[in-house]
């Protein structure tokens, strides 16, 4: 391979990591509402854990970039 074809192939796996550390930072953030909205629910809050819930697949839909990745052209 030369040089000209390692950096595509550089720039392509540097996107690719940066949007898996991005999912994962993503996947962590639902894991801490998971163990919020079970906190709520085991204290008695339901009202306040649908309303996490609710924001919760808000902040899903509008964040199909991370759920589905949208397509670059070069």
């Amino acid at each position: 391979m030369t040089p000209e074809n390692e950096h595509p192939a550089s720039a392509e796996i540097e996107r690719l990591v940066a949007e898996l550390e991005q999912a994962e930072a993503y996947e962590q953030k639902l894991r801490q509402l998971i163990v919020e909205v079970r906190d709520a629910l085991a204290a008695g809050r339901i009202e306040p854990a649908l309303s996490m819930l609710n924001t919760a697949l808000s902040d899903i839909d509008s964040a199909t970039d991370v759920v589905v990745p949208t397509h670059r052209t070069k």
